[in-house]
């Protein structure tokens, strides 16, 4: 299956385990509505596409994973935005080693953990 756009109305979630789900599909870009979230776990799927430039919404977020898919482009620079995050995993993925100097500043800044 695949991430609803739907997502978007669950306003009030804090936290969203969806890894090991087998998800195919994008991350959809609704994604970004779920402002109260703290953590996102979409590692361990089969999500395939961009990291949507709207998870730079999400600005409580400490734990971010998406490891362990088939994303592709750029980490978009947007991620700046998440100032509490300390945990911030991309690995096993075919994402642009490239790493913006804003984001490696902003990582290291923050003492994120990030793979």
């Amino acid at each position: 299956g695949s991430i609803p756009s739907e997502i978007g109305q669950l306003t009030n979630l804090t936290e969203l385990n969806l890894y090991n789900n087998q998800l195919s599909g994008s991350i959809p870009s609704e994604i970004g509505q779920l402002t109260n979230l703290n953590k996102l776990f979409l590692d361990t799927n089969q999500l395939s596409g961009k990291i949507p430039r709207e998870i730079g919404n999400l600005t409580k977020l400490t734990h971010l994973y998406l490891f362990s898919n088939k994303l592709t482009g750029y980490v978009p620079n947007e991620i700046v935005n998440l100032t509490n995050l300390k945990h911030l995993w991309l690995h096993n993925n075919n994402l642009s080693r490239n790493i913006s100097k804003e984001i490696n500043d902003f990582v290291r800044a923050n003492r994120i953990h990030f793979n």
